[in-house]
């Protein structure tokens, strides 16, 4: 491994630190199943990324299933089909016949949270799910009764353990949720969630507001304080594929931990107005045009990873992170952060493109690109 640099922001300016590391894991992806994507969308992930990614982060193993959606024709893999599979649980896969097919979901599939603990979707790198620009595509919450309560600490427990992966989610808008409000494409709390081989296009929720927000995803308390992997994923990837929210336009998370790798966000919008917390007179929102970390103690990783061509109206226009404590890091390796766009006149970056308290502790690399 190269040497690392150490960036600790303060009050007085930037100190950098060189030191040297050394790691036996093997770099690479060799353990997720990268089936070939046929569509003329971006693929999913960084190609040039190659940061190793841990035994817990791989992708699951599908290959013996408890559940198959569809009989081998795409008129079988339906909105019933997916909602009726997921509510079960298990290890779900999906036949839908040898060529790529897009299943516009007629309701929101829900996770019911004794059906695990290991929850697997794998669409096989064939299967979009589309939210038909009127509702979220998937939802977990280990507390909500609704769902099931199977423990008495439902904000801090280890199940279900949901993994998507060789998925694409388009079209998704949770403009309509107010309980549960932001993530467009998927939101969940508690357990354990992880994110593999997916894309993110056009996904959208709420307009405004100083902390809603994941147009792509958004992520409440993790068990333990684990991180949520997103491992070799695309959010954006092209000028008219990018998810928009009022914050966090691909991703975003109150008081949890983030790990990404080899993945992609590029063309994805926070377009709230007034920031987080709103200004007076103002609906708030419009921060981290591409992640949105906000909450207590946490951690974001990016390794591997472009942040590209993202905006945010007010702060971040790549990544916005606070950590209310003042006892969070961003650590940026192998990466490359450029060409983010903040619209506001008075940007609040500890870096560039990224916004945070002056103490956040940044460790970045000298293999990163930065500007």
């Amino acid at each position: 491994m190269p040497n690392k640099t150490l960036v600790l922001a303060t009050g007085w300016g930037l100190m950098v630190f060189f030191w040297g590391c050394s790691s036996d894991t093997d770099a690479g992806n060799t353990d997720v199943d990268y089936t070939e994507i046929t569509d003329d969308m971006p693929v999913p992930g960084n190609p040039d990324g190659d940061c190793p990614v841990p035994d817990e982060a791989i992708a699951a193993d599908a290959s013996t299933t408890d559940r198959v959606i569809g009989d081998g024709t795409p008129e079988s893999c339906t909105s019933q089909a997916v909602v009726e599979a997921i509510a079960q649980g298990g290890v779900i896969g999906f036949d839908c016949g040898p060529d790529p097919v897009t299943i516009v979901m007629e309701e929101t599939a829900k996770i019911f949270n004794d059906t695990g603990p290991e929850i697997v979707i794998d669409g096989g790198g064939k299967v979009t799910l589309s939210g038909g620009d009127v509702r979220r595509i998937l939802y977990m919450n280990t507390c909500d009764p609704d769902q099931v309560w199977t423990t008495d600490h439902c904000d801090n427990q280890d199940h279900p353990r949901l993994t998507v992966q060789n998925l694409t989610f388009v079209d998704a808008n949770s403009k309509g949720e107010t309980e549960y409000d932001g993530g467009g494409a998927i939101w969940v709390r508690g357990g354990r969630f992880k994110v593999i081989n997916c894309r993110f296009f056009n996904n959208v929720c709420a307009d405004t507001g100083p902390d809603v927000g994941g147009a792509g995803i958004r992520v409440f308390s993790q068990y333990d304080d684990a991180p949520v992997y997103v491992v070799h994923s695309t959010f954006g990837g092209r000028d008219d594929l990018g998810n928009v929210c009022a914050n966090g336009g691909g991703i975003s998370s109150i008081g949890v931990s983030w790990t990404v790798l080899n993945s992609v966000f590029t063309h994805n919008k926070a377009i709230g107005n007034g920031g987080n917390p709103a200004d007076q007179g103002t609906p708030g929102g419009g921060s981290g045009g591409a992640i949105y970390n906000d909450g207590g103690t946490m951690t974001l990783s990016v390794c591997g990873t472009r942040i590209e061509h993202n905006e945010a109206n007010i702060h971040g226009p790549a990544i916005f992170f606070v950590s209310n404590n003042h006892d969070g890091t961003i650590r940026i390796e192998e990466s490359i952060i450029r060409n983010n766009i903040n619209h506001s006149n008075h940007p609040w970056e500890i870096l560039p493109g990224i916004s945070g308290h002056d103490d956040t502790v940044l460790i970045v690399d000298e293999d990163s690109i930065i500007e």
